[in-house]
Formats: structure tokens, sequence, C-alpha cells
């Protein structure tokens, strides 16, 4: 890695992409700590720790809304909004005839509609959070518990999400990366950091508050997770095709073996923040209405983090939403049609309906590795709280988030890297 950095610096081209794509996670950064107007912060950094949807977009944002700048929704609501067009695509025709069919244009309408849902969004989940905040924690300074004040805090907030947009699509197109991904990184690798280092200064700071074990325990589970994460991300199972010979006139064709490479990790990360976000909902809507309600104590006591219950529930609703999210992004019978169009067979499988059921098969036993991998990885904060008492300062999305763009990164620069090395022979 370290050796293809070097390289890449001192390519001209690939240098101006790398500062670029660095000066915009600069940008992005610095405009992350200017404060939205009408807003004591300070009450809402003391009191997020009670809202675990609230801390699943803290840590999405780089803690940018525990501090409540004008990025505190972040590029979240660019996320909800991809889902939502992704899932729109399979249940309206019309989106999905525009996403298959439309080609770069279609594309390029597609984009488009998620941009204005973006926004759309982002007004209305800044509202609603401000005004739900307000209610329960009087977040809001003299002046602005009214209209003009809440519509003022949602135009600077879905501002701050469409800057956060803009930069990510500046990144993708002039820098290196896919730019919505490499902000999430940037904001994760901030907390991974902060995390780290209250550790370590807890072990070395006057009131000790971390053991040398558990800085330990905290900094080898880094490790290993990382190492893990990125063996699984990059193994594949490869699909053997054998193309049939046909002439063309005078000229042969086809009759060469290929594969096709099935992910071992396919669904991403999608799973983690599905069944997050679908645990952590009850207890934010109960601490919101009535924190001190039984219902809600008997969450906070049962169906935290360090509990057993919410480990196994969470890890059923990972596996649910693995096959959930696979059912609707992998279609086995579009891939047969198309390797029997272009004359090609698995061999040992017929072509058609065996070809159908065997790449159904093969992605459900993927499908099952990797749902049991990602419910693994969940459980891990529950199993080192309940083993050592060990808090570790991350979630199994964040390591897996930022790994996958990691080498997404790495994959681009080699490209650009070989592109470059071989553009004499073009």
């Amino acid at each position: 890695m370290w050796e293809t950095l070097k390289n890449a610096w001192r390519v001209k081209d690939i240098r101006k992409k790398l500062l670029y794509t660095f000066g915009m996670l600069l940008l992005f950064r610095l405009v992350s700590v200017i404060p939205a107007p009408g807003i004591d912060s300070a009450k809402v950094s003391a009191e997020i720790a009670k809202y675990d949807v609230l801390n699943l977009v803290n840590m999405m944002t780089g803690n940018a809304f525990s501090q409540m700048t004008i990025m505190a929704m972040g590029i979240t609501p660019y996320i909800n909004a991809s889902i939502i067009m992704q899932l729109l695509a399979v249940a309206i025709p019309a989106l999905e005839r525009l996403s298959k069919d439309g080609g770069e244009e279609g594309r390029k309408k597609i984009n488009q509609i998620t941009r204005y849902v973006t926004i759309g969004l982002a007004i209305l989940q800044s509202v609603g959070i401000i005004m739900t905040l307000n209610r329960s924690m009087k977040i809001l300074q003299t002046g602005y518990d009214n209209f003009w004040g809440f519509a003022l805090i949602a135009l600077v907030m879905a501002g701050g999400t469409a800057l956060a947009m803009w930069i990510g699509e500046r990144i993708t197109k002039n820098g290196i990366g896919n730019g919505i991904s490499m902000l999430i990184f940037v904001g994760i690798v901030s907390n991974l950091f902060n995390g780290i280092l209250q550790a370590v200064l807890g072990l070395f700071g006057e009131n000790g508050t971390t053991s040398l074990l558990h800085l330990v325990v905290i900094l080898a589970t880094t490790i290993i997770i990382v190492a893990l994460v990125t063996l699984v991300d990059l193994a594949e199972r490869r699909i053997p095709v054998q193309y049939a010979k046909r002439v063309v006139g005078r000229k042969m064709y086809g009759g060469q073996s290929t594969h096709i490479p099935m992910k071992l990790l396919a669904v991403g990360v999608l799973p983690l923040i599905f069944a997050y976000s679908f645990m952590a909902f009850p207890g934010t809507i109960m601490a919101m209405i009535n924190s001190n309600s039984g219902a809600y104590k008997w969450w906070e006591a049962n169906m935290n983090q360090t509990s057993w219950l919410y480990a196994l529930v969470c890890a059923l609703l990972i596996i649910g939403f693995s096959y959930f999210y696979t059912a609707i992004t992998f279609n086995a019978e579009d891939i047969s049609k198309n390797i029997q169009q272009q004359g090609g067979h698995i061999p040992g499988t017929r072509s058609g309906t065996a070809t159908t059921a065997y790449l159904q098969r093969t992605s459900k036993r993927l499908t099952l590795f990797a749902a049991l991998f990602l419910a693994i990885l969940a459980t891990i904060p529950t199993i080192l709280w309940g083993a050592a008492k060990v808090s570790i300062p991350f979630g199994a999305s964040s390591i897996l988030i930022a790994v996958q763009v990691a080498l997404e990164f790495m994959r681009q620069l080699e490209a650009q890297m070989v592109v470059r090395h071989y553009k004499g022979f073009l």
C-alpha cells in the first residue's frame, strides 16, 4: 500500500488528483465545525447518549451532529435517499426501466431525482429532530423557538447536506475514489481516532479510567477485525463459464473460458445499518415520549448494546436483512439469460432454468456466510463486555465501511497507475 502511494505521488496527474481529494476532504472537515444558528450544542452533546438513532447519525457525521454544526445531517440523507431509490426501482416499473434500459441518460435522471429526494429528506429530518429534541431538552436559544427559527435551522442544515453532496460528487469526478464514501470514511476514522485517543488518555490521565489490559484488548480487537474484514471483503466465488465457438463470416469467435465473480460479502454494510436503525428506533421514540416510563426503563436495561438479548435480536435482524437485500439486488434469471444469449454455459450445468437454480443456490450459500459473518461481527462488543467488561469505542459497521472504502480507494489508485503505465500501447 505504501509503495503504491509513493509511486502514485511521483506521477504529476495522479498527484494532482490526490491533492484535490485531500483538499476537498479537508474542506469538508473544516465546514463541519461551523455551528448551526440558534442551537445550544452543549445540551445536545450531553444528552445525545440517550438516543440510539442519534448516536448512529453522529457516528456517520464524525461528531458533527453532537456539536450541532451546519453538517449535523451530513451525508446521511443522501444515503437514505439512495436506499429509497434503490428499493423504489424494484417496486416501480418506470424507475426500473429507467435504471436498467435508460443507459447514461437514465442514470443521470436517477441521480437528479436522488439529489432532490436528498434535500427533501434533509429538511424533514432536521426539522423533526430539532423539534423533538427541543421538546425534550430545550436546545433552542431565545427567539428561535418559532416557525422562522425552525425554517432557518432546517435551511442551514439542508444547505450543509447539499454542500457535502457537492463535495462528494466533485471528489468522484476530479479526484480518486467514490466521494460520498470518502466523506463517510473521514467521519468514521475521526470517531475511531477520538475513541482510541480517549482510551489512551484514560490510561495515562489523572483519573486512570482505562486499564492497560483494556487498552491492549481494544487495540488487538481493532487489528483483528480490520484483518478479518479485509480478508472477507476481498474474497469471491468464481463461477466458471465456457463460451462455445461460432463462425461469423471468415472469423471464428468464442471458445474461451472465463468466470463470473460473486463477492463473498456482496451485501456490504447495509444489513448492519438496517438492523442498527431498527433496534435504535423503539428506544429513541420511548425516550422522546417519556424517559421515565416503565417501558423505556425496561428497554434501557435489557436492550442496550452490552445485553445478550440485544445481541441476539440484532444478529437475527442482520441475517434477515442480508437475505432481503440479496433478494432485491441479485437476479439469477437475468444473469442466466445473458450467459445463454452470448452462447455460454456453466460446465456441468444445463442452460436455462438449471443455470438459474445453480446461481440461486450459490448466492444463498454466500449470503448465509455473509449474514453469519456480519452477525458475529456485530456481537463482538457484547462478547467483549460480557467476558472482560471492555467497551470498544467503535461498531462493526464503522470498521466495515472504513475498510471497504479504503480498499476501493486503493483499487482505483492502482487502476490509475496501470492506465498511466500502459498508455503508450493504447
